[in-house]
């Protein structure tokens, strides 16, 4: 069984991947023209939404860094690491 941390960052990562696609696929169908080419508006479209997935992944993995930090384990502590 996946530990909950697990579970949290799979379904994250997932839907921000679905999200993406629901994107791109939302935006081919509203500026694609004849023959699959898509038109310049459509294109600065993409290159926005390309632009914002990585804007939300990077907010999804520092959120997921704060929220999964358990401070006990010792992990955020530099001299702890290095204790033997």
């Amino acid at each position: 069984m996946l530990e909950r941390e697990r579970i949290i960052e799979i379904v994250l990562a997932v839907s921000s991947v679905l999200l993406m696609l629901g994107a791109m696929i939302g935006i081919g169908y509203t500026y694609g023209g004849d023959g699959g080419v898509l038109s310049q508006d459509g294109a600065e479209l993409l290159v926005g939404a390309i632009i914002g997935f990585i804007v939300l992944l990077t907010a999804v993995g520092i959120g997921l860094a704060y929220i999964l930090n358990d401070p006990d384990d010792g992990l955020d502590d530099a001299d702890a690491q290095s204790a033997v």
